[in-house]
């Protein structure tokens, strides 16, 4: 097969919170925002999510990620702007620190009300935030295999992506001594977590057709109800990273744009050399996944190849050596090596919990939480 260049594209969604700025709680209000948004002479295209507290932005396709930046600033600082205008506030962190899933409202819609016949309990309890990364490929029968190679290959550095963008170490309330408690609460779907990996297009094509005959996907939706860390999204030609947490601030959400579209042009560029990374098992992925949700990148990754535990900071490293050949080309090398900034100022969930902390934490809970929720909604604002 003959190896095509794809585009290598970047589109990115982001979902926020809604919050009350007296209560700090929860706010149903994305139906307000949508209709405003209509409004608009400039539309943002928003987008409702599961629950009304929730709203969604989207990023048009970008060629690099300086256009990213330029996006993703733009409608972060549109929403926060048109938020500010109706009493309100925007928040990115992908657990509120004591809202409850219990007394949220639920969108109307043939497709919310579809998904909780289906779920049940488990899909009640969603009351989470991500972060999806869009890469480009073509739509050939060739890139369409290649995108297959590249899912099989990234499965790999799910953990270490996973473990620099966690924010949600908090969960109705409490201190869940977790960095990413939305992957646990997000793991009670179905068909979520670490892709198994497939021989081609054909085998997966294969498998989504199945799940759809047999009636997985409901009857209303035709998409894909796949909800894997990574996947080939059902209707744009891309690969469809979704394994991390919502960052608060912009500069990391970008860094791990970056980062995601940097690891696939490594991969296609040792595919050219005829080369590949080495394909790991499901069950070690899984091992080190849970590590970064426990952990961050506090903790240590196991390395298989040595038998041994490793600090993170040092596989971060790794990490950006085995991108360094790539990053001038995609003109992101700043964006990448912010991860260096992350390592030493901690992600989203280790400030998160010093707030907590330097308010008093598990004895003054309460004043604590609320002093988090307005300590994210002030960084997210950070750099608009």
């Amino acid at each position: 097969m003959s190896v095509p260049t794809p585009p290598l594209t970047l589109g990115v969604e982001e979902e926020y919170q809604i919050i009350d700025p007296v209560s700090r709680d929860l706010y149903a209000y994305v139906s307000e925002f949508m209709q405003q948004d209509q409004r608009r002479e400039s539309k943002l295209d928003l987008k409702p999510e599961f629950m009304q507290s929730q709203v969604e932005i989207g990023t048009s396709v970008c060629r690099d990620v300086s256009e990213v930046r330029k996006e993703i600033t733009r409608l972060r600082r549109a929403v926060c702007e048109m938020a500010e205008e109706n009493g309100v506030a925007i928040a990115a962190a992908s657990t509120h620190p004591f809202a409850k899933w219990q007394e949220q409202i639920i969108t109307e819609g043939i497709r919310y009300k579809e998904l909780l016949d289906d779920m049940q309990g488990v899909a009640q309890q969603l009351l989470i935030f991500g972060m999806h990364v869009h890469v480009g490929f073509g739509a050939d029968e060739d890139s369409k295999n290649l995108m297959i190679e590249i899912m099989n290959q990234s499965r790999y550095f799910i953990p270490h992506l996973l473990a620099l963008s966690t924010s949600s170490p908090f969960w109705h309330g409490r201190n869940t001594g977790l960095k990413s408690y939305r992957s646990v609460v997000f793991e009670a779907m179905p068909r979520t977590g670490i892709p198994h990996s497939f021989t081609s297009w054909a085998e997966y094509k294969s498998f989504e057709q199945l799940l759809g005959q047999v009636g997985a996907f409901g009857k209303q939706d035709t998409n894909a109800k796949i909800w894997w860390d990574i996947r080939p999204h059902p209707r744009y030609d891309t690969l469809e990273f979704r394994i991390a947490d919502i960052c608060t601030r912009v500069e990391e959400c970008i860094c791990l744009a970056a980062l995601f579209q940097a690891i696939c042009a490594k991969l296609l560029k040792l595919r050219r050399q005829n080369m590949a990374w080495r394909s790991y098992r499901h069950m070690h992925i899984s091992e080190n996944k849970w590590r970064a949700v426990r952990y961050g990148i506090s903790g240590e990754l196991i390395d298989f190849g040595i038998r041994k535990s490793v600090p993170f900071r040092q596989l971060a490293e790794e990490l950006l050596l085995f991108v360094d050949d790539v990053v001038d080309e995609l003109g992101s090398r700043k964006e990448v090596e912010y991860v260096k900034t992350i390592l030493d100022g901690g992600t989203s969930a280790d400030r998160q919990l010093a707030v907590y902390q330097a308010h008093g934490g598990d004895a003054n809970n309460e004043e604590a939480l609320q002093a988090v929720v307005d300590h994210l909604v002030q960084e997210t604002k950070e750099g608009l």
